[in-house]
């Protein structure tokens, strides 16, 4: 007798050659692996947070699920020693190795002699398969996140493959995995940046736990994976095992961020990234072909892209010359005890001193300019445009009637009136 009348037709593919073509499509390899060589596989881990996941990664419990969702049979190594599912006609136990790889479409659940089944048709096949809830009803069983062992959840994939192919991500750990014919598992760590820019080029089945593969490419095209859960839907983990050390690199969360959302929770990238800058001094950059040139004072740039550099602290300012178009990059840091050398007592990879935002122009005469530039000063020179020609003074000296004198090492002595501009 049924509890709910949930068999509703679902859809299902005409052949077994199709079923077996859309199987092969979940998978997806970094560039330069040969899948045929390829022994057996394991897997990686996962987690979410308001806003993007909640919005396209929908927790769905087993209490709420609905026909026609499809999950793919992806054992872990203890799987492979006993049986998850019963043949629905034979009502013999199936050993999970038969089933690895296939994709089960869920139809409903049924209790028979006493006992509660979860029923799932096999998109190759085309047979009915049930797993067996062994004690209680299928409400109590359903509540909590155990779910049906083996199963990976395809919905958090396709989902995915809609919301992040082409999207750029930053992340967030210092190390993710490659595909690899030489080791039993299937994947090596490889070692490699926080907070690069990354684009999302495939996205594929990883692990029951883990159920989203992301493949990502850096700006050199090197190409890493990691296996998150985002939705949790059927993980067999509780949040709080989500919430260990060893999980937290598997959720989406913890292994990258949306770009668009790195960008404006992190205040020094949100301050500069796509704003108008200038600098204050001149200042070696490297130019397309990598060569290093030097620019003069008040060059001024669009900062256009911001990329974690190699060095811990330490960022990349892509710009663009306002002027002539050139595009140019600066390694920089934002914490000022991080700077390794200095020009005319300012620090050269300091941003604050190196750059200031806006328009010199605003500011600074265009006579004024191409002085500033040489380093020489002019009488009616104010007190910022002195600074941005010669730097900090070593001393500065205050005289009656509101008359202020600035004292460089080199001997030059600089006088402002009371109104602060420089009189000769």
């Amino acid at each position: 007798m049924y509890i709910k009348n949930l068999f509703i037709a679902c859809l299902t593919l005409s052949s077994l050659a199709v079923g077996a073509q859309e199987s092969d499509s979940y998978f997806v390899y970094t560039k330069n692996f040969n899948p045929k060589t390829q022994q057996t596989a394991e897997s990686p881990k996962a987690e979410e947070k308001p806003d993007f996941i909640s919005q396209h990664f929908r927790f769905h419990s087993l209490c709420d699920w609905q026909p026609g969702m499809k999950f793919m049979v992806m054992p872990e190594k203890y799987d492979l020693i006993v049986s998850t599912f019963c043949d629905a006609e034979t009502r013999r136990e199936v050993d999970n190795g038969t089933l690895r790889h296939k994709i089960m479409v869920y139809k409903g659940h049924q209790v028979v002699n006493g006992h509660s089944r979860v029923i799932f048709n096999c998109q190759e096949d085309q047979k009915d398969y049930y797993y067996q809830i062994t004690t209680g009803s299928f409400e109590s069983y359903c509540g909590g996140k155990m779910g049906v062992p083996t199963l990976a959840y395809l919905g958090d994939v396709d989902t995915a493959r809609v919301q992040l192919v082409g999207r750029t991500l930053v992340t967030k750990l210092k190390s993710y995995y490659r595909d690899s014919n030489l080791l039993e598992d299937g994947r090596e760590k490889v070692n490699t940046r926080k907070e690069q820019e990354v684009k999302v080029v495939a996205v594929g089945v990883g692990s029951r736990k883990y159920p989203v593969k992301l493949i990502v490419e850096d700006e050199k095209g090197e190409q890493f994976f990691m296996d998150v859960a985002i939705s949790r839907t059927n993980s067999g983990m509780r949040d709080d095992e989500f919430g260990a050390a060893d999980e937290v690199p598997h959720t989406f969360r913890g292994a990258f961020d949306l770009r668009d959302e790195f960008t404006s929770s992190n205040k020094d990238y949100a301050r500069y990234l796509d704003k108008q800058v200038y600098t204050l001094y001149a200042t070696k950059m490297k130019n397309q072909k990598g060569e290093d040139v030097r620019v003069v004072k008040l060059s001024r740039f669009k900062v256009t892209k911001i990329q974690a550099s190699e060095r811990e602290n330490y960022v990349t300012f892509t710009l663009k010359s306002l002027k002539s178009g050139e595009v140019f990059t600066k390694e920089v840091t934002f914490a000022n005890q991080d700077v390794i050398g200095a020009v005319d007592g300012n620090d050269e990879s300091y941003v604050a001193e190196l750059f200031s935002l806006g328009d010199p122009g605003k500011d600074v005469p265009a006579a004024h300019r191409d002085l500033i530039q040489k380093g020489r000063i002019a009488k009616g020179f104010t007190r910022q445009e002195v600074l941005l020609a010669k730097g900090m003074p070593m001393k500065k000296i205050y005289r009656e009637n509101g008359v202020e004198e600035w004292a460089y090492q080199n001997g030059t002595i600089v006088r402002f009136d009371k109104n602060g501009k420089v009189v000769k």
